[in-house]
């Protein structure tokens, strides 16, 4: 796939997708939102996909937050359209899709890029990243689901804190708070990314999809996730994975699944 924003490569199973505007800071314009939201559909529908490595390019920034410059005019009914299409299109496309999502933060992930980082199933950090929401610094708040699934990540208290005063934090105060689940040196971000991304890729797909399903359901409101979760178990039966999985168990080998 050949994008103007993007650079996206499949190897292994794993999709790796970098944003690719570092003289912007990987800035989020329509034209990469656009991109994002065709490459999301990419790993959806293609069955070789069995998680994604979304970075940014470059050693400053994850994606340094939105263009600034493309909505400065706007008023009430563009700036509802503006969110409403980037959650659809991106951010809780990216929640909802059944390949998990691994964000490697390698520098500044503020305002709609840790919004991105935050719709990812994981976040893994380097040690020099710093990450914040400072929408309010320019009169607006988080428009791509950052007052909300920052608040199931951290709580409401440490949420609002963060979002009213639009600090920053560092990459360990992130990891303190349940913002991301690893921190680790900047050269060894990638290969922490793809060690998480490997041990997936040798379980169950269909199985990984039904977890995403589930503890997705956990955090939405007026769904009852332990019924999602009991479907869902149920579900697993009638997949050829779960009678290759069960069978190698019993004979002691490696199971080898095809999704199916």
């Amino acid at each position: 796939m050949i994008y103007q924003n993007l650079i996206s490569e499949l190897k292994a199973n794993i999709l790796y997708v970098t944003i690719n505007r570092e003289s912007k800071l990987n800035a989020l314009n329509k034209e990469t939102l656009a991109e994002l939201a065709d490459v999301i559909v990419f790993a959806s529908e293609t069955e070789e996909v069995r998680g994604v490595l979304l970075t940014g390019a470059g050693e400053k920034a994850f994606v340094a937050g939105a263009d600034i410059s493309e909505f400065s005019t706007y008023n009430t009914e563009q700036g509802e359209d503006l969110a409403r299409s980037g959650q659809v299109n991106v951010f809780n496309a990216i929640e909802n899709c059944t390949k998990p999502f691994v964000a490697a933060i390698n520098g500044f992930a503020l305002g709609g890029g840790l919004e991105l980082a935050m719709a990812c199933h994981i976040r893994v950090a380097a040690d020099t990243a710093k990450m914040g929401l400072p929408e309010v610094t320019l009169g607006l708040i988080p428009g791509y689901g950052g007052t909300q699934r920052l608040t199931k990540l951290i709580g409401k208290g440490r949420a609002t804190e963060l979002i009213t005063t639009a600090d920053m934090i560092t990459a360990d105060r992130a990891e303190k708070i349940g913002l991301v689940n690893h921190v680790v040196p900047l050269a060894e971000l990638i290969t922490k990314a793809e060690e998480i991304l490997n041990k997936i890729r040798q379980r169950a797909p269909l199985a990984i999809a039904a977890a995403i399903r589930c503890v997705n359901a956990a955090v939405n409101e007026g769904v009852n996730g332990f019924e999602v979760e009991i479907e869902e178990f149920g579900k697993c039966f009638d997949t050829e994975d779960f009678k290759e999985g069960a069978g190698a168990f019993l004979e002691k080998r490696r199971a080898n699944f095809k999704g199916r």
